[in-house]
């Protein structure tokens, strides 16, 4: 989806909103919201339009299982669809936002159940998603069990078996490739 399209107008409570909560002007918004409405008419964009069109930014990868763990972070009132503001407001973290507005919205894609935790095989089924997304990866170890294992131990300081929110900012700040693999999405 492209930023061209056509002449529709945002409405001006929404252009402000948008502009004081996204890392977005204004010029660029009236961009984006012509181009959704162009893909979008109805401002909705479903589940299946989404994974199709994330799967176009990885023509050497599956990225079909990835995309829908993306949707379900960017729809949220969780309603199946994905309406402009859901849409640029994700976009905004993803593309613009800070290492830490970043690392919370990877914690999201990780925390697949939505229990506030991140557990051992909910890491390696995401780390199993990019591995597809992205095809071939030069170093075969980064993406092994055995590593993503060692990382989870690592950063779940509390032993419980599971990450919370804060175990998993402090470990993925300190683990350069995790990081690095974190932000394999890259706001495409």
């Amino acid at each position: 989806m492209g930023v061209h399209g056509s002449k529709s107008k945002i409405p001006p409570q929404q252009l402000c909103e948008l502009v004081n909560h996204t890392h977005f002007d204004s010029k660029e918004l009236k961009k984006w919201y012509n181009g959704f409405l162009k893909e979008c008419p109805d401002n909705q964009m479903s589940k299946e339009q989404f994974i199709k069109l994330y799967g176009s930014f990885y023509a050497h990868g599956n990225a079909a299982k990835f995309a829908q763990h993306v949707f379900r972070t960017f729809d949220y009132n969780s309603d199946g669809n994905i309406d402009f503001r859901e849409f640029i407001m994700s976009l905004s973290v993803t593309t613009r936002g800070s290492i830490d507005e970043k690392l919370r919205w990877a914690f999201q894609i990780y925390d697949i159940d939505g229990n506030g935790f991140i557990t051992q095989n909910e890491l390696f089924s995401i780390m199993k998603a990019v591995q597809n997304m992205v095809g071939a990866i030069d170093d075969e170890n980064i993406m092994s069990k055995s590593r993503m294992s060692n990382v989870f131990n690592k950063m779940d300081l509390n032993k419980d078996c599971k990450l919370s929110l804060e175990e998993f900012l402090t470990g993925a700040r300190e683990d350069e490739t995790f990081v690095h693999l974190l932000s394999a999405y890259n706001g495409k």
